[in-house]
């Protein structure tokens, strides 16, 4: 039950990111600070985009790049910013669900561990009963050896008379 639940919530989050990310977007280009940070990161991002594409191309990477005009540096700039955001928190989704998967297999793991701690136990206490049954055994044939089957159960032959010996067959 509690899995469903886990996984139904880390798709509302997602689910729910996205709106924010675009909320983020929207206030990301209204502050003059974080606009001209922003810009630059934008504009920086157009530079390595632009020459990784003229290699891929075989075109020449030595020639100037013109930059982006303001707002589409702030519109390259705040999409990049809200797809990082949605971004980081799939991530994050995904490090708490391996997390999690890696407690419950270190639980598995422990109770397998439990579990073959208690039949070694049961192993070496069979092994124990067991050793106190061969000495038993041991004991009686020892008496059987000294004392004679017979003799020592007062066994006699039901047809050999007293001081007879009974004859084979």
């Amino acid at each position: 039950m509690v899995l469903p639940l886990m996984k139904l919530g880390t798709l509302a989050l997602k689910t729910l990111s996205k709106p924010i990310a675009a909320r983020l977007k929207k206030e990301a280009g209204l502050h003059p600070k974080f606009r001209h940070l922003i810009i630059s990161m934008a504009q920086a991002n157009h530079r390595m985009t632009t020459t990784m594409q003229r290699r891929l191309y075989g075109h020449a990477t030595d020639v100037g790049i013109r930059p982006l005009n303001e707002e589409k540096a702030v519109q390259a700039a705040v999409d990049l910013l809200g797809e990082f955001f949605v971004f980081s928190v799939a991530v994050a989704a995904l490090a708490f669900e391996v997390q999690r998967s890696a407690r419950s297999e270190a639980k598995k793991e422990e109770l397998r561990r439990q579990e073959m701690e208690k039949l070694r136990q049961r192993d070496e206490a069979l092994e124990k009963e067991m050793e106190g049954v061969k000495s038993k055994i041991q004991e009686l044939e020892q008496l059987a050896r000294e004392k004679g089957l017979a003799g020592m159960f007062n066994l006699r032959h039901p047809y050999v008379k007293e001081g007879k010996t009974a004859t084979p067959a």
